[in-house]
């Protein structure tokens, strides 16, 4: 019988709170926000702008930096992110050897694009390679990577959906490894179009306190970017090399709420089976998770509707599981908000301390869970999950055990 165990062996990362695992962990960890201003449009009609944004891009190790340079930031970042990843598996010089399948969760960064040729006047020619499933191939071109390729996106869950493709793949024999994870970046239209609906956060005078999911005076979320590609491998693969492991993707569950474009059900059911159904994938019970990474974005609505999700789907157990939201660290990061979420668990799981929900000062009553309030809490960490529901109803939940 063929084992279906998938392990995590390699990461790469660029994210507002470092550009790889270990720094990443450490303001985590540290509560450090990585929200700050961040101009946008500096002479346009939106008030004063901020976001959890990066900075510049990591060249790939052996890369030429003015080659790289010539990319498009989105192309930049999901190159940094997956060519990094298989440098830390230790596979990068065995890649053309293997069959290396990529499957990411992309945003709606490339629109950046169109919005520059708008504002030149206008598109006369549509170029094919300039859609968001090109990235992903421009990616395995550059990589030379002869497995299968896809892009995925399913809004705010879009890295989740593509990490449990991908260890589908593996279990199915269909790739010997798979690179799986996501990259988003904020855009001056996707801020726009957020800032117009009034879901980000207005508290202007006071950017890294205006992240606050769970929190009494929450007002909306803010925007964040990066990205994060992990290396997915067979426990055969990973054994034969004697591989090191972060932790094991375990279970994924996932549902639709067919209600709202935007707005999140009033019924906790459907995110409720998305949870039961990682759990159950997992072959563990509410009472093993050590911790939950809420996809919980600060909004009035969606934090309450997913704390009614978590305890319908824990039971007895809702109030004894530890939960944060590491958005109010690194922003909500759209497409690539589930990948980096899943690197929050696997800190968990790694360093034996779970990351705390920071600027949570007053909890909201209708929110009530065992929330890691402001520090980290030291406790020992097994299992974890880790949920994301997108716009449109989309939810997942991914579940993470230790090595």
């Amino acid at each position: 019988m063929r084992d279906n165990t998938v392990w995590i062996t390699g990461i790469g990362a660029v994210t507002p709170l470092g550009n790889d695992f270990s720094t990443f962990a450490d303001n985590l960890l540290a509560g450090r926000s990585g929200v700050r201003e961040t101009p946008l449009y500096p002479h346009g009609p939106l008030p004063r702008q901020f976001a959890a944004a990066i900075g510049d891009i990591p060249v790939p190790p052996g890369w030429d930096p003015g080659s790289f340079s010539q990319l498009a930031r989105l192309e930049q970042l999901s190159l940094s992110c997956a060519a990094r990843a298989l440098t830390d598996a230790g596979l990068w010089e065995q890649r053309q050897d293997l069959r290396v399948g990529i499957v990411l969760g992309m945003g709606a960064e490339y629109l950046r694009v169109w919005e520059l040729d708008i504002l030149a006047g206008g598109r006369r020619v549509f170029e094919p390679e300039r859609d968001v499933q090109s990235v992903v191939h421009a990616v395995r071109e550059k990589l030379d990577l002869s497995g299968p390729a896809a892009a995925l996106a399913a809004a705010c869950a879009s890295s989740g959906f593509a990490l449990a493709l991908a260890r589908r793949w593996i279990q199915l024999d269909l790739v010997d490894v798979c690179l799986a994870g996501g990259c988003d970046l904020v855009t001056p239209m996707a801020y726009a179009g957020f800032h117009n609906l009034r879901a980000l956060s207005r508290r202007t005078d006071d950017p890294e306190k205006a992240s606050r999911p769970f929190d009494r005076d929450r007002d909306g979320f803010v925007m964040g970017e990066g990205g994060t590609v992990f290396v997915l491998e067979p426990n055969n693969l990973a054994g034969q090399r004697d591989a090191r492991v972060y932790g094991e993707l375990a279970g994924c569950g996932t549902t639709s709420d067919a209600s709202h474009m935007v707005i999140p059900s009033s019924d906790p059911q459907p995110a409720s089976r998305a949870m039961q159904m990682a759990l159950e994938n997992a072959g563990v019970r509410p009472q093993d998770l050590g911790y939950v990474n809420a996809h919980a974005a600060g909004t009035p609505v969606g934090d309450r509707a997913e704390t009614r999700a978590l305890r319908l789907a824990l039971g007895e157990s809702a109030m004894h599981v530890p939960v944060s939201s590491t958005k109010s660290m690194t922003g909500h990061l759209l497409s690539a908000a589930a990948a980096v979420e899943a690197m929050a668990c696997l800190v968990a799981l790694q360093r034996q301390t779970i990351p705390p929900t920071i600027n949570l000062d007053n909890p909201d009553e209708e929110c009530c869970l065992l929330h890691v309030a402001n520090q980290a809490w030291d406790r020992p960490v097994r299992v974890a999950a880790s949920n994301s529901f997108g716009f449109g109803g989309s939810n997942i939940c991914l579940v993470l055990r230790a090595a």
